[in-house]
């Protein structure tokens, strides 16, 4: 069973989950913030706990998942990111392409984390994955998350329907 490597920058750590990340992660996920352009509205708890244990099963299945961002300084759990197969109903297709995702917390914004800890989980995957190709779901409407993925290599590839909602999908090659 393969679980998360422990992962470092200069001021973060990123783990994998464990049952202890209950509390902060549906915290993160109850954030306006956050919530706005995935959800659209709080997580309950039993969505949390999915999130939580599908985390730890990307791991145990597919070999990649998503970890914990903490601030070193700090030991704050302060987000997750990282890669995952959602089995998306949408056309066109993700299946066999990780798809990249990020969630940080309302009051981590804007310091530069995302960039520092998705450079890093990048880095892992180009060392890691099988694939050729990652992919970035994002609404439309998160301009933020646009610019982040566009910064960190991501190009924008199409603009389609998922669930009712515009979403545009991005897409990174491995560098080699």
């Amino acid at each position: 069973m393969t679980i998360a490597p422990l992962l470092q920058t200069e001021r973060l750590n990123l783990r994998g989950h464990r049952m202890a990340d209950f509390k902060a992660l549906h915290s993160i996920w109850c954030e306006p913030a956050v919530y706005q352009f995935i959800l659209g509205r709080p997580s309950t708890p039993e969505e949390s706990w999915s999130r939580l244990l599908r985390y730890c099963g990307h791991w145990s299945i597919m070999d990649y998942g998503y970890w914990v961002i903490g601030e070193k300084q700090t030991g704050e759990y302060i987000g997750e990111m990282g890669f995952a197969d959602y089995h998306r109903e949408i056309i066109p297709t993700l299946e066999g392409t990780p798809e990249l995702g990020w969630a940080l917390t309302t009051a981590s914004h804007g310091k530069g984390f995302a960039t520092e800890a998705l450079s890093k989980i990048i880095a892992w995957g180009d060392n890691n994955l099988k694939h050729a190709k990652t992919a970035c779901f994002i609404s439309s409407e998160n301009k933020a998350s646009i610019r982040l993925a566009e910064k960190i290599g991501y190009r924008e590839a199409l603009r389609t329907t998922y669930k009712e909602d515009v979403v545009d999908i991005f897409y990174r090659q491995r560098k080699s």
